[in-house]
């Protein structure tokens, strides 16, 4: 073999080995991504349950107190009546009216003495217990809404924590999905990159391996010169 068909064998090995770095270099760069890929799905993940884990108190303050709610209902909606009124009379009512009465029944006396110190009592009686009324039903209905929007106000809280889980679990599902699909494409890119550099190395070997079969077609080597080897080289290159 002369020195130009030895120096096309070592430079197609040196392509083929050299193709076979960059294959070994796309791989290994495509595996370094999945992996880069995966720490950062993880890692998603673990912010997702950590946060979530935050939320949790809050979302389960607002599914108690809903469920309060739930319980209540029937007396938010029940109609206002005696055991309501004795239940939200002011506590000095009783004694209001009796000191009410005794100063009714004595004004009556002074005033005009034989007088019907009943009907006056009655009277007053009359309109201090539709004051008493109306005063335990604004107590009645005061102490409902107070109680529902208290409970209101801690299943809101909950409310607002789940809605922040949601959010935050729909976010961390497309992230994700993305940097899956990333880790995917760089798998799919990096094989297909070897597969080509090993293809351009395998071609290399053809390519020399045509080109010393066009310029020695007799398969011998013996009665040919680096000289004429050249000029064939040359001339087929050209």
């Amino acid at each position: 073999m002369t020195w130009v068909a030895a120096a096309m064998a070592g430079s197609a090995i040196l392509g083929y080995a050299g193709s076979q770095n960059q294959a070994s270099a796309a791989r290994s760069a495509a595996e370094l991504q999945a992996q880069a890929a995966q720490r950062a799905q993880d890692q998603q993940m673990q912010m997702f349950t950590t946060l979530n884990e935050q939320q949790k108190p809050y979302r389960e303050a607002g599914y108690s107190a809903l469920g309060k709610i739930g319980e209540m209902l029937p007396q938010f909606t029940k109609t206002f009546g005696a055991a309501d009124l004795n239940a939200n009379l002011a506590p000095n009512y009783e004694f209001m009216r009796q000191q009410g009465l005794g100063a009714t029944a004595q004004g009556a006396n002074v005033a005009s003495p034989g007088s019907n110190v009943d009907l006056a009592k009655t009277i007053f009686a009359e309109k201090y217990a539709q004051s008493g009324y109306q005063d335990a039903l604004n107590n009645y209905r005061n102490q409902q809404t107070d109680i529902y929007n208290r409970l209101s106000s801690l299943a809101g809280i909950g409310q607002t924590a789940q809605g922040s889980s949601q959010a935050l679990g729909s976010q961390t599902a497309a992230n994700i999905g993305q940097l899956g699909i990333g880790g995917a494409s760089a798998t799919g890119a990096g094989m297909i990159n070897a597969a080509n550099a090993q293809a351009g190395g395998l071609q290399g070997f053809g390519n020399a391996a045509t080109m010393y079969s066009l310029l020695n077609p007799s398969g011998g080597t013996s009665d040919v010169s680096d000289a004429n080897f050249m000029k064939k080289y040359n001339a087929i290159g050209a």
